[in-house]
């Protein structure tokens, strides 16, 4: 009797591992799996948890899947639906497709209805996941699943949404439906206030106080409120159109009134600078005749050395670009210096170099009054600079609010000290070549194999600056004019004024200064091209122009704060030329070291002028 009633223990047993326990599994996961109100997490707890007491290894009916028979989809295909519609897109199958590389002995694997109910599961979980992951990530999420490192967020991620629920807040409290409720009004203008205080200055994540999620959580809820009280979304769009039209006319007066203040700050003196002048000035006249003059007077006219021509009223500036460029060269004794300054400026410019003796290097200064021959009916452009129309032009106080030619308006322009780079014949006629060096230069190597160079016929040895577009000739001249666009070419490569050799011979040989002065008379009322030296001096030397090496001369350095580090440090000569000066407190800092190591700041002049690093 023992015996049968064990036999039917077995039998029973048997029956339910390999009948009914199936059934029921089966019709327990699809009936789970269609429910949307169960976990979809629970089935596979369930699974995991689910046993069967004594040795059951001889008794399984599904065959154990193994790593190798069974492989991971290597990716999905599915409709645009949330994770809720998922049943109706298990029965639309041309909706939702498996893509699958596993091999052919898996497919008696997929039959199984556990097989089955264990990757929908897993499908539906990874659907799940990209829904809730944000719009950009999903295809960043589905790259990057086999991988350890996953990518980051940007590191000023929630500082962003911080500011875009900022955004979205102060539209809201302008909104009509918004004002009427006092008391979401109240609570809006308060989480502006949390906000605000949480952002600060904040420019990345790690900068925020550890309060900025609740305020965010807590903005998050107000404006939901908000949502649901302001259902009218084009009000929004046409408030928030008026705030980005009312902001961008705010730029440009903004943008307007900077690039006023920029030119002004370039026009006007530092105090330290104009202190500098009356200081030397005092000093000088109290020396005797005998303390006034330089040495070594006979190499002013030796063509043998190395001449420099520098033309400045402008004393710091002009010191750091000779102390820059004997502290590089091999034979100082070699090496004269001509410098040309006005009237007001030309005591003050011989005491400074008086008392600050560059060694064996020869100084001159001139006073630009000595040149006699200089005058308004031998130069046309010195008759135009003093004529009423150009008086006009600069200081009509009706005009200055015009910013588009701000920058053609500087009052240098006025100055003949601009303007003398076209007379260097007249002012050396014993010369063969001469090197002119802007005021705004710094001198980083030995420049003496310039005057060996082959300028091949030409008369001017200069970099050209095609690189970038603005350095071509249709930036400076009017190629509407038919005397322009006759003669030259608007493309042409434009080339750097402030380091230039110049072959004096070849020059008056092609009566270059003639040239100079035919083109100057044609543009009396600047029609050609506005005021300036660089016009001009395309014109002049046109077909004229030896192209040097770009490393002898770099520039940007006044006007833009990327230019390259490796072509600063490997440049000859560098220049600052723009409105952003090195002895101005608008120049860039991160350039202002180059020049500011030529100068001598334990100078007593500079001390009690109060002029620092």
């Amino acid at each position: 009797m023992k015996m049968k009633v064990k036999v039917k223990y077995i039998v029973l047993n048997l029956l339910w591992v390999s009948v009914f326990s199936p059934i029921f599994i089966y019709t327990y996961v699809v009936g789970t799996f269609f429910d949307p109100s169960f976990s979809r997490l629970d089935f596979l707890d369930d699974v995991a948890a689910f046993t069967l007491s004594g040795d059951t290894s001889h008794l399984h009916v599904v065959p154990l899947e193994t790593s190798t028979a069974l492989k991971k989809p290597v990716g999905v295909v599915y409709s645009d639906h949330s994770a809720n519609s998922f049943p109706n897109e298990m029965t639309e199958h041309k909706s939702t497709r498996v893509l699958s590389a596993a091999s052919e002995e898996r497919q008696p694997l997929l039959n199984n209805p556990i097989t089955r109910a264990y990757e929908s599961q897993l499908l539906a979980i990874r659907l799940e996941e990209q829904h809730t992951l944000p719009p950009g990530k999903i295809e960043q999420k589905e790259h990057s699943v086999n991988k350890s490192d996953q990518m980051t967020e940007a590191a000023d991620a929630q500082v962003r949404r911080l500011k875009d629920l900022l955004i979205r807040a102060k539209v809201y409290i302008s909104l009509p439906a918004i004002k009427s409720n006092s008391r979401l009004t109240r609570e809006l203008r308060l989480r502006i206030k949390e906000l605000s205080r949480a952002i600060g200055d904040a420019a990345k994540d790690t900068d925020l106080p550890k309060s900025a999620f609740e305020k965010l959580k807590a903005m998050e809820q107000s404006l939901e409120k908000g949502k649901q009280i302001q259902d009218n979304c084009g009000a929004s769009i046409k408030r928030l159109r008026a705030m980005l039209h009312s902001t961008e006319d705010q730029l440009r007066v903004h943008k307007k009134k900077t690039t006023f203040l920029a030119q002004l700050t370039a026009k006007t003196l530092p105090k330290g600078l104009h202190c500098l002048p009356l200081r030397l000035t005092t000093e000088y006249y109290t020396l005797n005749s005998s303390q006034q003059n330089f040495l070594d007077e006979d190499k002013l006219e030796d063509p043998r050395l190395y001449h420099y021509a520098l033309f400045s009223d402008n004393i710091l500036a002009a010191a750091v670009v000779v102390n820059s460029t004997i502290s590089h060269v091999k034979h100082p004794s070699k090496h004269v210096f001509h410098i040309v300054t006005d009237r007001l400026s030309y005591a003050a410019m011989r005491m400074w170099f008086l008392c600050n003796s560059p060694g064996k290097v020869t100084i001159q200064v001139q006073n630009i009054e000595e040149f006699t021959w200089l005058n308004s009916s031998y130069s046309p452009v010195l008759k135009q600079l003093g004529s009423p129309s150009i008086r006009d032009y600069y200081f009509r106080a009706r005009r200055s609010n015009s910013v588009s030619n701000l920058k053609y308006r500087n009052p240098k322009y006025l100055s003949i000290l601009n303007h003398l780079r076209f007379y260097l014949p007249e002012i050396f006629p014993k010369l063969n070549k001469v090197l002119f060096l802007d005021d705004d230069v710094v001198v980083q190597k030995d420049l003496s194999d310039l005057w060996s160079l082959d300028l091949k016929g030409n008369v001017n040895g200069a970099v050209e600056t095609c690189g970038e577009s603005f350095h071509r000739f249709d930036r400076y001249l009017n190629f509407s004019h038919p005397l322009i666009s006759k003669n030259f070419d608007p493309h042409a490569c434009g080339w750097a004024y402030g380091m230039n050799i110049f072959d004096l011979v070849e020059w008056r040989r092609q009566n270059i200064t003639e040239v100079y002065h035919r083109w100057q008379k044609l543009n009396h009322d600047r029609q050609l091209w506005k005021l300036g030296t660089l016009p001009p001096g395309l014109i002049t030397f046109w077909k004229r122009i030896h192209p040097l090496n770009r490393s002898w001369h770099v520039l940007g350095l006044g006007y833009n704060p990327n230019v390259n580090q490796r072509e600063i440090e490997r440049a000859a000569v560098i220049h600052y030329n723009g409105n952003l000066k090195p002895w101005l407190e608008i120049g860039i800092p991160k350039y202002r070291n180059y020049w500011a190591k030529y100068v001598d700041y334990d100078s007593v002049y500079l001390r009690d002028c109060n002029i620092n690093p």
